[in-house]
């Protein structure tokens, strides 16, 4: 009787384990407001990662496709009944991430003799002005984050923080254009993606925490030439929250001819 309190916590560190272990090579999504709304971005294989969820709240999200649809169909579903019983403005990302999708995903990590989501997820909910912008981010286990300005998700926290750096780093984006968001959004995206294979290709846990933070930044050549290798095979998925569009929904999935446009210089060289 008295390990079972212990062999629950085993329990529980090996799923972190185990989950750790398949985010290892996801691809970061990535979050950030500019002066007319929300862009998110990420890059994939041709598997959505981006949808709208009611109006003026997008989701993003990392994983494997079935955990993340049937968790998507889930918060659609509360949004559309809060809306519809209550009214548009209680639809909220707080809300949905606080009474659904967070109590949800704990409930499955803690579970153990079910199987976890295998999910990271990120909310972006479009304010009346670029200050009243907010996103939340939901670990595996249920944990939350909000914030203001900027969101990621990635493979380790490590990783989402070295994103988050990247975007903070590149000012005045609060009033930047579509065209500067999508460019620095892309290259925060691959710092997460060399700071992600930097932490694969370095065998010993403690090293990696050790010496990938200490490292420097990539430089500007560095993300350059990471980018053309990885949309050799990949494509860049991006959507808009948009403060000015007509009618209730803002949502809007960004088509490849309009972001052949946006991509920065290099892209066209």
């Amino acid at each position: 009787m008295f390990e079972e309190p212990y062999r629950w916590v085993e329990a529980v560190g090996n799923r972190r384990q185990y989950l750790d272990e398949q985010f290892q090579q996801g691809s970061p999504v990535v979050a950030v407001s500019y002066a007319d709304g929300i862009l998110l971005l990420t890059v994939s294989r041709g598997t959505p990662k981006l949808y709208e969820i009611y109006d003026r709240i997008g989701l993003g999200g990392m994983g494997h496709p079935a955990d993340l649809e049937k968790l998507r169909f889930n918060v659609l579903e509360m949004a559309h009944v809060e809306g519809f019983n209550r009214s548009p403005s209680d639809v909220t990302g707080s809300r949905m991430v606080k009474y659904g999708l967070a109590p949800l995903i704990k409930q499955a990590f803690e579970e153990v003799y079910k199987a976890p989501f295998i999910v990271k997820i990120l909310l972006a909910e479009l304010g009346t002005k670029a200050e009243r912008d907010a996103f939340i981010t939901i670990n595996y286990d249920g944990t939350f984050e909000e914030s203001t300005e900027c969101a990621a998700v990635a493979a380790t926290s490590d990783i989402q923080a070295d994103v988050i750096r990247s975007l903070q780093q590149q000012s005045g984006l609060a009033g930047a254009s579509l065209g500067q968001a999508v460019e620095a959004a892309l290259q925060a995206w691959a710092v997460g993606s060399l700071s992600q294979r930097k932490e694969m290709d370095t065998p010993d846990q403690d090293d990696r925490k050790n010496n990938t933070r200490a490292a420097s930044s990539p430089d500007a050549a560095t993300i350059e030439a990471h980018l053309r290798e990885t949309l050799a095979e990949k494509t860049i998925e991006c959507a808009v929250l948009e403060r000015t569009a007509p009618g209730s929904s803002k949502y809007r999935a960004i088509q490849s001819g309009q972001l052949k446009s946006l991509l920065p210089g290099f892209f066209n060289t």
